[in-house]
């Protein structure tokens, strides 16, 4: 696994906005979501999404640790957040 910093994708928003990536005080940040039935009972169709907020300006082996993820939102739903 590589750090996000060394992706395409990173490096194309900072060729994009040159301003925003040469100050070392402005903030990467990422959000994902991982969905979870939080009654462990896989016949009911009820589950919730956790929405994390990682921030990646820090180095690789500190931007997945616990203590850097913040859970912004819980997501609950009697189905997946695709509307399925």
């Amino acid at each position: 696994m590589v750090h996000p910093s060394d992706g395409e994708a990173w490096k194309r928003f900072n060729s994009v906005h040159p301003h925003f990536s040469a100050e070392s005080r402005n903030v990467h940040l990422g959000l994902c979501t991982d969905g979870f039935n939080p009654f462990r009972l896989f016949a009911v169709s009820y589950s919730c999404w956790r929405v994390i907020l990682t921030v990646y300006n820090l180095p690789p082996g500190m931007c997945m640790r616990p203590e850097f993820m913040f859970l912004s939102t819980i997501i609950p739903g009697p189905r997946s957040s695709g509307g399925i």
